[in-house]
């Protein structure tokens, strides 16, 4: 069970607490999925230790399901401006483990929990997740409480890459 901060619950936190997240980084591809609190295991943590990845996306704002064409528009701005900051990100995809459901995210470094809680909250985002060598969290962008779960991760090589990422290159 992972380690809760409380905060208001809605709909989508159960789906966003077993969330996995598969990131395109430029020579493979891997899952993230949430593991036991204080566990890590898979593969290594793809950066040094100081950075950490935040994953966001813009697809569905207010948890609500946006049209196809909404989506995308939205996740273009959200893609605008990852680079008018000049942060290095690499396509993403989270979505429930079976596939079943799926939004196109982008996996950034070089944003604080803070900064990343406020891109998320810009896009209408419930959560955004971080990942660090040291734990996989969901970090709510609404809350001023700035609520957090707390998991552990596992970390696996997709092979084949997955079907899931847009065919468009990163920046």
């Amino acid at each position: 069970m992972p380690a809760v901060s409380h905060f208001a619950k809605t709909a989508q936190w159960p789906h966003y607490l077993r969330a996995v997240v598969d990131i395109a980084f430029p020579a493979h591809s891997i899952r993230v999925a949430p593991g036991l609190p204080g566990g890590v295991s898979g593969l290594p943590y793809p950066l040094d230790s100081t950075h950490t990845i935040h994953i966001v996306t813009a697809f569905n704002p207010c948890g609500r399901d946006a049209t196809a064409g909404a989506n995308l528009r939205a996740q273009h701005q959200l893609l605008h401006s990852i680079g008018l900051r000049g942060l290095q990100w690499w396509p993403a995809v989270g979505g429930d483990p079976v596939g079943t459901h799926a939004e196109i995210s982008a996996a950034v470094v070089g944003m604080d929990d803070t900064q990343a809680r406020a891109l998320g909250r810009r896009f209408g985002q419930d959560a955004v997740f971080a990942w660090s060598p040291a734990s996989w969290r969901l970090l709510a962008c609404a809350d001023a409480a700035h609520d957090t779960v707390i998991a552990g991760w596992h970390a696996a090589l997709l092979t084949p890459p997955s079907h899931r990422f847009p065919r468009s290159p990163a920046a």
